[in-house]
């Protein structure tokens, strides 16, 4: 008979630990979760603002036809073709009261841009008022602002570019939360020639207003919420000192 040999059982291995590179960390696992968890957020980030993009586009370059419904004023956000053009015509047909040319470049005088319009003389020299001031879309929002509460306007049809009319009526409504603007946007003519997407100059115009358009958007929700918590504060504030909760 073979005799039996009874070895200990850290010998035979009965019991040792795995080897560490069989084991598996716990933070090792957190640390791929995490990982993933932020690939996910930033896929889904681009995707939101590829789609985005593609919604602005789509609805910036649509043909808007019709005459819009009168108002107290009229305001041209200066800096591409047509809009003070289309901005004396409104005036032309009694749509507003004055027109506001805003953001005029300080080498184009009045002469010039009475020209441009083809207004009688009259009209332009009574209803027709020039912004030197404004140098960029923020500054368009605080010189008409300044101009319609002198002329205590409530309502303004605003009239720009339809690739800037978003962020000009944002920047707008940031300066001017109790103000109606009607939008007018006039659709440039490079924007008329076939889809957008074949055409490399107006896919960059379009991608460049619209990063510049996502800033002004937030900022706009941001005075909103704002406006939102002063207005349910001072709601509150009778009802508080009166005792009444």
């Amino acid at each position: 008979m073979v005799p039996l040999v009874v070895l200990p059982a850290r010998i035979i291995g009965i019991g040792r630990p795995r080897p560490a590179e069989l084991e598996r960390p716990f933070g090792s696992d957190m640390s791929r979760i995490t990982k993933r968890v932020l690939a996910g957020i930033a896929a889904s980030s681009a995707a939101l603002l590829v789609f985005g993009f593609v919604l602005f586009a789509v609805t910036v370059t649509r043909d808007r036809d019709g005459v819009p419904a009168v108002a107290d004023g009229i305001v041209v956000l200066t800096g591409g073709e047509l809009r003070v053009a289309e901005g004396a015509r409104l005036l032309g047909l009694g749509k507003g009261r004055r027109l506001l040319i805003s953001g005029v470049n300080p080498r184009t005088g009045r002469h010039d841009l009475h020209r441009l319009t083809g207004l009688p003389d009259a009209q332009f020299d009574c209803c027709v008022d020039l912004g030197y001031i404004a140098r960029d879309t923020v500054g368009n929002a605080s010189e008409t602002k300044t101009w319609a509460e002198s002329h205590h306007y409530a309502t303004l049809i605003v009239v720009t570019s339809s690739y800037h009319m978003p962020r000009g009526l944002a920047e707008l409504q940031i300066e001017m939360p109790g103000i109606r603007l009607i939008p007018h946007p006039v659709t440039p003519r490079s924007m008329r020639q076939g889809a957008w997407w074949l055409n490399a100059f107006s896919t960059r115009v379009l991608l460049a207003e619209y990063v510049k358009y996502l800033p002004a958007a937030l900022r706009l929700a941001a005075a909103r919420l704002v406006r939102t918590v002063d207005d349910d504060a001072l709601a509150g504030r009778p009802a508080a000192i009166n005792g009444k909760i």
